[in-house]
């Protein structure tokens, strides 16, 4: 269980992670530090393990850089809830095993900062404590539920060959 983060519509991978970071290697730590700094100064300083953002539509949407993935999961993001994500930001998502959640408008707006919040993926449940609602969605099918419970494709990958 964890907490809303709520952020409006068209939110970019620059704001996600800003670029100036881009070509600085930095451990999962100092990525997860810069995250969302330029929308949320309190983000990164206050996120917890299990958090979920909630945001509006066209989440992710600009350059393809995986960094503004990673820097959220390495924060301890738990899922990302949207009304729709950038179609490389989506498949970043999944690549890193980050749950990349789709609901509809009026779903969204049901949601506040600060709702306490627990996701179930493999049931496909959103349940908000706080306002005591519960949400369904599609669960992740197949070979893509794998490689979110791996951790990402690298993971997956591997898990599969230790299994041949």
């Amino acid at each position: 269980m964890g907490k809303v983060w709520k952020y409006g519509d068209d939110v970019n991978t620059d704001v996600i992670f800003p670029g100036k970071y881009t070509y600085k290697i930095m451990s999962d730590g100092e990525m997860a530090s810069h995250a969302l700094e330029d929308l949320d100064p309190n983000f990164a300083k206050n996120v917890k393990l299990g958090d979920v953002i909630v945001a509006g539509k066209n989440w992710g949407y600009g350059s393809s850089r995986e960094q503004a993935v990673k820097c959220l999961k390495a924060a301890g993001v738990k899922a990302i809830i949207a009304e729709s994500f950038a179609r490389i930001y989506y498949r970043n998502c999944i690549n890193l095993g980050l749950p990349a959640i789709t609901l509809k408008k009026e779903d969204i707006a049901k949601f506040d900062a600060g709702d306490e919040v627990d996701v179930d993926i493999e049931k496909g449940i959103i349940i908000n404590k706080s306002k005591g609602f519960e949400l369904h969605f599609p669960p992740f099918e197949g070979y893509v539920m794998d490689i979110i419970k791996a951790g990402g494709i690298i993971e997956y990958i591997r898990k599969s060959k230790e299994k041949n």
